[in-house]
């Protein structure tokens, strides 16, 4: 697997794991077992707060962080060493620090945090299996200079009132894991091996201003919600660095994406090809029935244009329980993963329930991209209409 394939697949799935004796990809650090892609020069998505550009946003933003807090006060047991990988804690003291930091002991700030504990797992911030959790493979990218910092906060914050836990194996928390889960083995401590230079190279060549200029071009390309303005990064509007920066990104498996004077990042079509989709068939199908009813129908209503993936036309989640034969449960799990990664937006309307609309993650298509979706959702939407037959005999011609 060349570097380029493995840090899209990375960015796909989550960290990547890596066979005993394989070599470590350029731009990532081999974690137990795991490749863990780090960021140019050091620099964290924090970054993008000099440049006023936001990051993707994150359900529950606020009990999400303090969630991690809670997980950090239970797994960083000695202030001494490394945060990473810290000791293993009973889930329910991780939600009894989680209460003590708040305040409150109701039913719904528990489902909230246990909302968040899902996503820090889904994002490899915390692992969690059969009612214990410890932390994950992503804190230990945190810059060893914030340990001062983490170190205070984990001062500051209260211990939970119970000293004894029963341990509750609760399997709603994460639905993939079990009581058989090796997820939990206690990884050796440290880093293994540290990042290999991936863009020395090609960022040499600039001033240490320059230089800055290009990385923080490169992290808003990557990370920011939205494509972002040309004229608010240099490295974007002056030719020479803007083809470093296309270099960067298609070591890393991606590609520069221009919108007008609007630039952002996405996967390169060969890549993607070859690395697929992490996506289940649930959540699959969930995503077809979004764009059929708040892209596809709109569009052939005349209230989108025609290049358009992202809509107002927030689908129901009624029309989608009406519309699906997945149980409820399964419904929702898949609507909490496509948000998560980004592919569905939830919206409100009002006193109404609200809906579903296409995510930022639409943004990021490249042209071939737009045009293979428009395809599935012609032969999705209307399989046996002239126009599907058409796409199928094109395809058809194109394999021969």
């Amino acid at each position: 697997m060349t570097a380029a394939h493995a840090h899209a697949a990375a960015r796909a799935a989550g960290p990547l794991p890596l066979a005993a004796g394989a070599a470590t990809p350029a731009g990532m650090v081999r974690l137990a077992g795991l490749g863990v892609p780090v960021w140019p020069d050091g620099v964290t998505p924090s970054l993008l707060e000099e440049y006023q550009v936001s990051p993707p946003p994150v359900e529950r933003s606020g009990e999400t962080r303090r969630v991690l807090a809670a997980c950090l006060k239970c797994c960083w047991s000695d202030l001494s060493a490394d945060p990473w990988p810290g000791a293993t804690a009973p889930v329910e003291r991780v939600l009894d620090t989680y209460r003590a930091l708040i305040g409150r002991t109701d039913d719904v700030m528990r489902n909230w945090a246990v909302g968040a504990l899902r996503r820090l797992h889904d994002s490899a911030w915390v692992v969690m299996a059969d009612g214990f959790v410890r932390l994950g493979p992503r804190c230990a990218t945190w810059p060893v200079e914030s340990y001062g910092q983490l170190k205070e906060l984990m001062r500051r914050l209260p211990e939970p009132e119970r000293g004894e836990l029963t341990v509750l194996r609760d399997a709603d928390l994460v639905e993939a894991a079990g009581p058989d889960d090796e997820s939990l083995a206690q990884p050796h401590a440290g880093r293994i091996d540290g990042a290999r230079a991936e863009f020395d190279d090609l960022l040499d060549a600039f001033d240490e201003r320059r230089r800055a200029e290009v990385v923080a071009a490169f992290m808003a390309l990557e990370f920011a919600a939205e494509p972002v303005q040309e004229s608010r990064f240099a490295a974007l509007r002056d030719p020479a660095p803007r083809r470093v920066l296309a270099e960067m990104l298609a070591r890393r498996g991606r590609t520069l994406i221009q919108q007008r004077e609007r630039w952002t990042s996405g996967y390169d079509d060969a890549v993607a090809a070859k690395t697929g989709t992490a996506l289940g068939e649930s959540e699959r199908a969930v995503l077809t029935l979004v764009l059929i009813h708040s892209v596809a129908i709109p569009r052939a209503e005349g209230l989108l244009p025609e290049d358009s993936w992202l809509s107002p036309h927030a689908t129901p989640v009624d029309e989608l329980r009406r519309h699906t034969q997945l149980p409820i449960g399964e419904l929702e799990a898949a609507l909490r993963v496509l948000r998560h990664a980004g592919l569905l937006a939830q919206v409100k309307a009002g006193e109404e329930a609200g809906g579903y609309v296409p995510g930022p993650q639409f943004h990021r298509l490249t042209q071939a991209a737009r045009r293979r979706l428009q395809e599935e959702l012609i032969l999705a939407a209307g399989p046996h209409t002239p126009l599907a037959a058409a796409v199928r005999a094109q395809r058809k011609t194109g394999d021969e």
